[in-house]
């Protein structure tokens, strides 16, 4: 799938009836970790602010960095960021970009086939995490009678993708087309994050594992995934905390964002309003912002 084609497919994450397009992180060394995030994650400065930056792909806005001198470190088990995924266009992509981090001496997480997708983890300098993965065909998605997608955490061979790599190309940055596929979150309760995303917000529950759920909208394998890995029964976190700040969930439809502050106001969770954005804070103390 050629640069110009891959966001314009109807079944690309970002071309659902909701998808998550942006995420916000309070770093505590602004500088380095602009820097990082521009040379091995290959994102580029799209506007600046006496506070921090905002990076993308192709300009198109994936990432706020801010500091904040009163922000504390957040814990491992403090709710908020698992990891922030960027979505490249396919595995072609994923091999320069693995070749890019092996020549750089990046150290990875983990790596991991997901039969939907192929997906390469690693930790940012301030431990925020991120994954890096390519989605297969939906030709190649297996749904279940219930409407789940079949996902699994298979070894994926590193190796045989590194030597996919062209070598004749210098690496020049993630593809324009690239974007936030998904967002990961740490919560401290999965009935309740099923309760908010899933009957507040209006996504699809598209698997469940251990402690963990994932949702999505326009059968997407997800957009939203939530777990308890680290944080089961952790409390809410800080307003001043390092990593995730906020992040952004886009609806194709107005009528959906208003669905969804309907539900949002039944639940006496109170939101803002500026334009066409509405601000609020999760449950766990989590940013989030819906736009249409």
């Amino acid at each position: 799938m050629t640069e110009q084609t891959a966001l314009a497919s109807p079944n690309h994450a970002v071309n659902m009836p909701a998808h998550v397009d942006h995420a916000h992180l309070v770093v505590m060394d602004l500088p380095m970790m602009s820097d990082w995030y521009q040379k091995i994650m290959g994102l580029s400065v799209l506007e600046r602010s006496p506070s921090g930056l905002t990076l993308a792909a192709g300009g198109r806005p994936l990432l706020t960095l801010s500091t904040d001198g009163k922000a504390a470190r957040a814990s491992r088990r403090t709710p908020g960021l698992f990891h922030n995924a960027f979505l490249v266009p396919n595995r072609r992509e994923l091999s320069r970009w693995l070749a890019h981090a092996a020549h750089g001496g990046v150290q990875l997480t983990g790596a991991s086939d997901h039969l939907v997708s192929e997906a390469i983890y690693l930790d940012d300098p301030e431990g925020n995490g991120i994954e890096v993965y390519r989605d297969r065909s939906r030709e190649d998605w297996n749904y279940q009678p219930d409407g789940m997608v079949e996902m699994a955490t298979l070894p994926l061979d590193l190796q045989r993708l590194y030597d996919e790599a062209p070598r004749d190309e210098a690496w020049t940055g993630l593809p324009e087309d690239s974007a936030m596929g998904h967002i990961h979150l740490q919560v401290s309760d999965i009935p309740q994050a099923d309760a908010f995303f899933r009957d507040v917000l209006g996504l699809d529950l598209m698997a469940r594992y251990p402690g963990a759920s994932f949702f999505a909208s326009g059968k997407y394998h997800h957009h939203v995934a939530a777990n308890v890995w680290n944080s089961r029964g952790a409390a809410k976190r800080e307003p001043a905390m390092s990593g995730l700040a906020d992040y952004t969930i886009r609806f194709t439809e107005p009528a959906r964002l208003e669905q969804a502050v309907e539900r949002l106001e039944k639940m006496e969770i109170a939101t803002t309003r500026q334009g066409g954005v509405v601000s609020l804070v999760d449950p766990w103390g989590i940013g989030l912002n819906l736009s249409a």
